[in-house]
């Protein structure tokens, strides 16, 4: 199991990752407009630099939801290869099967 307080910092980045997104993507779309003045475009790179830092997608970590693994993560199945593997292994995931040779 990972630690339970970067499991909740990860889940905090995620809530506010999503309550800034749009504010975000407008913030970005008005400073890459090549039409407008460069000092619009320039207020709008301030603006974006204001906003907090854990508010950026590219902040938030996968980590698998059963032990908060955050290296060796299947994105399908929003889990690691070992929490898998021991679901697999006592037949918890249908139509999977530990292989052996």
């Amino acid at each position: 199991m990972a630690k339970k307080s970067a499991v909740e910092k990860n889940k905090r980045r995620q809530r506010m990752a999503k309550r800034f997104a749009a504010k975000r993507a407008e913030l970005k779309a008005v400073a890459k407009d090549r039409s407008l003045q460069p000092e619009e475009r320039f207020q709008a790179f301030l603006k974006l630099a204001e906003l907090p830092r854990n508010a950026s997608k590219t902040r938030v970590r996968n980590r698998c939801e059963v032990t908060g693994r955050p290296r060796g993560f299947y994105r399908r199945l929003k889990m690691s290869r070992i929490a898998l593997r021991d679901l697999a292994s006592t037949g918890q995931i249908p139509g999977m099967v530990k292989s052996s040779w």
